[in-house]
């Protein structure tokens, strides 16, 4: 659990610590004049509007605003782009562009599960809840989407009294 808090925590820092990493990466391994061109107006704006985004689809999520930490997914896809994001400072230029066409789909694929994870959590849920005896029951809705007629309100009140005797 410390994990998952500490990458949600990690989240909104992040936004900012990733592009100025590819800044000062790409200055102190010598990228270039051009190269340095694009990092500066291009990929920085990318990863800070990307992660962004992405934070805020995750923190959306009911289950990490409660608990505060992010699922598991999240830690694998999170470590995953952050760590070829980070890759991407070392300017090497034998093997910067597979990694950067990796980084851009792998930033895909994480957009794509936080919509997927937040859709789930999203939808209600129609679950057939059990009883300690055994008794089958569908859990109430909030009042806001109950679909049934009459009043939300109104109250049954079923009194049973016993049979005069004979």
């Amino acid at each position: 659990m410390w994990l998952r808090r500490a990458i949600y925590r990690w989240l909104f820092p992040a936004a900012v610590l990733l592009p100025l990493w590819l800044f000062v990466g790409w200055g102190l391994f010598d990228a270039g004049g051009w190269a340095f061109l694009w990092v500066l107006f291009l990929a920085i704006p990318s990863v800070f509007l990307g992660q962004l985004a992405l934070t805020v689809l995750t923190r959306m999520r009911p289950s990490v605003r409660a608990l505060r930490a992010v699922s598991w997914w999240d830690v694998l896809g999170y470590g995953v782009w952050h760590g070829l994001t980070i890759a991407l400072g070392f300017y090497v230029a034998a093997w910067w562009a597979p990694v950067m066409v990796v980084t851009v789909l792998v930033g895909i694929a994480l957009v794509w599960l936080q919509l997927r994870q937040l859709w789930q959590e999203a939808r209600p849920a129609d679950v057939v809840l059990h009883a300690s005896n055994g008794a089958a029951y569908i859990p109430p809705m909030p009042d806001g989407q109950r679909s049934g007629a009459g009043d939300p309100q109104s109250v049954i009140i079923v009194e049973e009294t016993t049979p005069p005797e004979r």
